[in-house]
């Protein structure tokens, strides 16, 4: 398997798909390639019919968006394992996934991910709103499963939401305890803390996600 990836300092939807495979041990060739350039999207030319990462190539199949990617490694490799075991817990893992995928907008465009940096911005109401509910999903997680993944055991959900832990982190984002729990928790994982030690050795710029000032 191939996944292609953007830079990643600033690519939130690559680290979602490269989170869980990587997480689960899944076998696959990383091709990594620069957000914002016309090697980017020629080289994606060659493959995909759209010009969007992740995308991953597994034989003659090709996927390309983020959570449909996650949900073939699922089916075709983890037997299931990529979403939590209880069917309860599983319908309210994907309305969350499916939360962030489609929502969160005024967050997403107002706090880009942004690994390297350190920052301060000033939100709109909207964005402001959006973190008030990424607060609640990640405070009523924490009183079911302390310390510990959205249902215990990593699942794609937590793959899905892990940019939004860096974003807070980067842009100094004030939350409950228990959100911050949450967030503490996924900072410390292993597989996380390899992807953010790569994306610290990038130096391109991506100047449409360097948003806020320097702290």
């Amino acid at each position: 398997m191939q996944l292609f990836i953007g830079n990643k300092n600033y690519s939130s939807w690559s680290l979602r798909a490269w989170y869980l495979m990587s997480k689960f041990d899944v076998p696959f060739d990383e091709t990594q390639l620069v957000l914002d350039t016309s090697d980017f999207y020629d080289e994606l030319k060659q493959h995909f019919h759209v010009q969007k990462v992740p995308a991953l190539i597994d034989g003659d199949l090709q996927v390309w968006d983020s959570l449909a990617i996650c949900e073939y490694i699922n089916d075709a490799h983890l037997s299931g394992a990529g979403w939590p075991k209880y069917i309860t817990q599983r319908a309210t893992a994907r309305a969350l996934s499916a939360e962030m995928h489609a929502g969160f907008m005024a967050l997403r465009n107002e706090m880009p991910m942004n690994i390297r940096a350190t920052r301060k911005v000033t939100l709109s109401s909207a964005a402001l709103k959006d973190i008030q509910r990424i607060d609640e999903i990640f405070s009523q997680q924490q009183d079911m499963f302390p310390n510990e993944w959205f249902f215990g055991d990593f699942s794609i959900a937590d793959a899905m939401y892990a940019p939004i832990v860096l974003r807070l982190k980067t842009y100094q984002i004030t939350l409950s305890l228990a959100a911050q729990q949450y967030c503490d928790f996924v900072m410390r994982c292993p597989v996380l803390q390899k992807w953010i030690t790569q994306a610290l050795t990038e130096t391109d710029i991506v100047q449409c996600d360097e948003a806020g000032v320097e702290v």
